[in-house]
């Protein structure tokens, strides 16, 4: 039993299953285009969103403030992705197949292992995809309002949670308390505004069985049309992402350029400057803050998932891979110290779109929609990316028989896994209409730090079993820098709330089921085995 839980597949049979004519996808990739789709999926809700979260933090939560030294967590944040994109590189130039790590899993590691992967990257893509469409739905609402002067009702731009959050200074209750007084309130027998937090928007929602119904409409909207142009093809989509990444990253060098004349040294190091001042909570919060704003960097690994339909993977992708997350880390540190020195971090609490808020407590009004607008366009890139990423994982536990035939179809015309596509659409829509942005982020990050420290422990492996494989990129001093990123990895995890644990421990249950039930029953790699 255990050798069939730990059975792996070589580079040969991984690369065969990828050349089989009804698996096949176009090859229209170069290096360009790679390097554009890590900084699409890089650049994204993260940098936009979750400043304010991490800067701030939330003791509702247990998230510790960073502070202004966020800027460190940045900074450590950056090595240890630049660590586990190294490893990366040196994979994907191994196995140009789709897949990502659940591939190089499946190659090192064994089937259960594989699987528990490819489960844990529905986080990464299609769960972290929810948490960039509830931010593109509150920076399209911003812009509307501020561009356009259309406005939204407010109890179909807001999720059930976020809509019933209550003010500070009101003790907590539980769900039925929260309704019966929403009832009341409603009624007019006490005021509203008084309890809830976003009582301007809550008023106004219908109520189904005394519960409102709040639902962030211009989420789904998007994933939508997202879905529609991943559906249509990948030159499509690499095309679509090139523009959309060249006006982002235009925005975010405005923002530094013309909010670095706002910055105030009292803001970033506290009057007097002291190391209390800019690390308040010491590196327990630098740790927090990482744990959260590594969700700004995930992202650069999508490359790996196009390999299949590149010119030259073993070439391009490594090229990719680390040309967008060092393009990135430079933006995201001056980004965060313009932030942070133009506002007090405390006074970002709660905000899902810090960038815009910061400009308009400096009367820019007119900047922070410039902001919204690049906002919405780096978001639109980064579910564009993750939009194409997940159904190709999808495809490839498909042909390997751990998940049914249905997601392994390619598109005769377009070229694309296009069952697999359509029932991407469907995971992040439905979550993006409901939850809250917060719960979203951190249990993205901790399926993708799983990821990371897999495909560290991978390149080690492939060291050992494979050491003539043909590698067109070789990770430098991998015995001391991959395990340096599986520490960093661990200690990013450590930074995360107790309830994001035990979500991932329920979440790693039900794909253990989902395994035991279909995926090692039908595996093809047991059914070969069987036959020969």
């Amino acid at each position: 039993m255990l050798k069939r839980l730990f059975r792996t597949k070589s580079m040969e049979q991984l690369r065969a299953s990828a050349e089989e004519p009804e698996h096949q996808l176009k090859k229209n990739l170069g290096s360009f285009d790679l390097t554009m789709f890590g900084i699409g999926a890089i650049i994204g809700a993260g940098i936009f969103s979750t400043i304010g979260t991490a800067a701030a933090g939330n003791l509702a939560d247990g998230r510790l403030a960073a502070g202004p030294a966020l800027i460190l967590s940045f900074l450590f944040t950056a090595i240890i992705c630049g660590f586990t994109a190294l490893a990366y590189a040196e994979l994907a130039s191994m196995i140009p197949v789709s897949g990502s790590a659940y591939t190089y899993a499946y190659a090192t590691l064994g089937e259960l292992m594989a699987w528990i992967l490819g489960w844990n990257l529905l986080l990464e893509y299609a769960i972290s995809n929810v948490a960039v469409a509830i931010s593109w739905g509150d920076y399209a609402r911003s812009f509307l309002e501020n561009i356009c002067h259309i406005r939204i009702p407010g109890w179909l731009a807001i999720d059930p949670k976020s809509a019933l959050m209550l003010n500070d200074g009101v003790a907590p209750m539980a769900l039925h308390d929260k309704l019966s007084l929403l009832a009341q309130a409603k009624a007019g027998t006490v005021d509203g505004g008084h309890f809830f937090m976003n009582w301007e928007k809550l008023q106004s929602a219908p109520l189904l069985h005394g519960f409102p119904v709040c639902i962030n409409l211009l989420a789904v909207v998007i994933t939508v049309f997202i879905t529609w142009l991943a559906y249509r093809g990948i030159k499509e989509s690499a095309k679509a992402n090139n523009w959309m990444v060249l006006i982002k990253v235009a925005i975010l060098l405005a923002v530094i350029a013309l909010g670095a004349r706002f910055i105030h040294p009292d803001n970033l190091v506290g009057h007097p400057a002291s190391w209390s001042g800019f690390a308040p909570n010491g590196f327990k919060g630098i740790q927090a803050g990482a744990g959260i704003i590594f969700f700004a960097f995930i992202g650069f690994d999508a490359v790996s998932t196009t390999a299949e339909e590149c010119k030259d993977p073993g070439r391009d992708v490594p090229k990719g891979i680390l040309w967008s997350l060092v393009i990135c880390t430079v933006i995201y540190v001056l980004v965060a110290a313009v932030v942070l020195g133009m506002l007090h971090y405390t006074e970002l609490v709660g905000k899902a779109d810090p960038l815009s808020y910061v400009f308009e407590q400096h009367h820019l009004t007119w900047l922070a929609g410039i902001i919204s607008i690049g906002a919405v366009i780096a978001t639109t890139a980064a579910l564009l990316v993750y939009q194409v990423g997940q159904p190709r994982i999808f495809m490839s536990m498909s042909r390997d028989g751990l998940l049914g035939p249905w997601f392994g179809k390619v598109h005769k015309r377009f070229g694309t896994p296009s069952n697999a596509t359509i029932f991407t659409g469907f995971l992040v829509a439905i979550p993006a209409a409901l939850l809250d942005i917060g719960f979203v982020v951190e249990l993205a990050n901790i399926g993708t730090i799983s990821a990371f420290i897999v495909v560290c422990i991978a390149v080690l492996l492939m060291r050992k079993r494979r050491p003539d494989a043909p590698r067109k990129f070789r990770m430098p001093f991998a015995w001391v820098l991959a395990p340096l990123a599986i520490l960093g990895c661990l200690w990013m995890a450590r930074g995360l709330t107790m309830v994001t644990w035990k979500n991932f421990g329920l979440w790693l249950v039900v794909g253990l089921l989902i395994y035991a039930f279909y995926g090692s029953r039908n595996s093809r790699l047991q059914r070969d085995s069987q036959e020969a």
